[in-house]
């Protein structure tokens, strides 16, 4: 048993076991078990908590619905009600709108900055692999074929912000539990 797992299970003991832990949060919201390595901390998921909301649509459950004006990210789930993330959207110039299916998904993935992107900061490196200084984050859904993507971020202070190149920002606890929900195929759509 490694030190850490034996620190989780001492301080489940103390608390009172597993079941009475749980039983206190509630069931309209819900925190990865990654949140503290992420230093989120609490019950929150980062600046903008995600929630259960009413959601009135006709989009199929699993349809992702991106409101950029909002800056907030809604995953249908049914029966008139959506998941809503808080999400970074692109700074001004750099936005768009319309529908589009999740191409691929990744975890930690390595981060390729595009040629439009070095033109404009030929600082960047050329290449970064996945990991925590990665400004993808811990996960990345890609949108069709274009440069374009939801992804985590290790600067979760911009949530709710007008401050990327086109692509969805998510904390990395968000980008890990909408990752878990969607699959490759899903609608969607920005406004």
């Amino acid at each position: 048993m490694t030190r850490f797992s034996t620190f989780i299970l001492a301080v489940v003991m103390v608390s009172g076991g597993v079941s009475s832990a749980f039983a206190q949060l509630q069931p309209r919201y819900i925190v990865s078990p990654f949140a503290p390595f992420f230093n989120y901390g609490g019950r929150s998921s980062g600046p903008i908590p995600r929630t259960v909301v009413d959601f009135q649509s006709n989009y199929a459950p699993g349809t992702i619905y991106i409101d950029t004006t909002e800056r907030r990210l809604y995953l249908v789930t049914g029966r008139s009600q959506a998941i809503r993330y808080g999400i970074g959207v692109g700074r001004d110039g750099y936005g768009w709108a319309g529908a589009l299916r999740v191409s691929a998904k990744r975890e930690w993935p390595n981060w390729f900055p595009p040629a439009e992107m070095l033109a404009r900061r030929p600082d960047l490196p050329r290449f970064m692999p996945g990991g925590l200084e990665n400004p993808l984050g811990a996960r990345a859904l890609y949108l069709g074929s274009t440069l374009y993507r939801i992804h985590g971020s290790n600067e979760p202070e911009t949530i709710g912000q007008a401050v990327s190149s086109g692509c969805f920002r998510m904390t990395n606890d968000d980008v890990i539990d909408l990752y878990n929900r969607v699959s490759v195929g899903a609608t969607v759509i920005v406004r």
